[in-house]
């Protein structure tokens, strides 16, 4: 389905990532991971296979991602064809505890660096006149959770910045599409344990990054005259 597409997958060497990582590539897409945990990557890289690209990238810094970019190019001019925005960390606490350092971080994290990967990729995308971009979004970018100050604003500013990029996609041959889940079990929540914190949903009720990964091959492999705006899941 995905023979002859190349994908930059972000935060892709656990959870989420790594899951859409995989069911790219079993579709046929050679994979350019990113993340910062240059060992974690490495190893998805090797057990995706494929032709997978391990490209070790601390996504907060300007000039990693500036590097990144270039390592992607150097394996073909033409840029990706898609791009999976999802790397992002998940900070809690109520606002006037938060560090402006803290919230500084979030939106490095969960919103420049979307933005940086869009800036680089989307011009290549345009004279190619083809590709496509998924945001990695989540419930909390249009429901409000005490203690979300940071992620929250991060995560409504990626859903604005996708529905901006859809609308000056249109027509370009340029998809877009934001793929957004409740809760997902993946390592983001260790730190949290929410199994025995107040107010959150247990792991085993959570969706699985496979859930997810899932909804981003259908999203991806839609006929090209087939745009998904957004695809909201949460567990039955």
């Amino acid at each position: 389905m995905l023979h002859g597409v190349s994908a930059v997958v972000t935060g892709a060497s656990r959870g989420i990532g790594r899951a859409v990582s995989a069911a790219l590539a079993s579709a046929g897409a050679r994979i350019f991971l990113i993340s910062r945990s240059e060992g974690d990557l490495a190893q998805a890289a090797n057990e995706i296979g494929r032709g997978a690209v391990a490209v070790p990238c601390d996504v907060t810094n300007a000039g990693a991602v500036a590097r990144a970019v270039r390592v992607i190019l150097q394996h073909g001019a033409e840029g990706p064809s898609l791009l999976v925005n999802n790397a992002g960390v998940f900070p809690l606490g109520a606002i006037e505890s938060t560090e402006p350092a803290n919230f500084e971080h979030t939106l490095q994290a969960n919103l420049l660096a979307p933005f940086r990967f869009l800036h680089a990729f989307v011009p290549l995308m345009r004279a190619a006149g083809r590709g496509h971009v998924i945001t990695i979004g989540s419930v909390a970018d249009r429901s409000i959770y005490s203690g979300n100050g940071a992620y929250s604003a991060s995560k409504f500013g990626a859903r604005a910045l996708h529905e901006v990029l859809r609308e000056e996609l249109r027509g370009s041959g340029i998809r877009s599409t934001l793929v957004a889940p409740s809760a997902t079990d993946t390592p983001i929540w260790d730190p949290i344990d929410p199994d025995n914190r107040p107010g959150f949903p247990p792991r085993v009720s959570m969706l699985r990054p496979e859930d997810v990964a899932d909804a981003v091959l259908w999203a991806v492999t839609r006929a090209p005259h087939v745009n998904v705006d957004e695809v909201r899941i949460s567990r039955a």
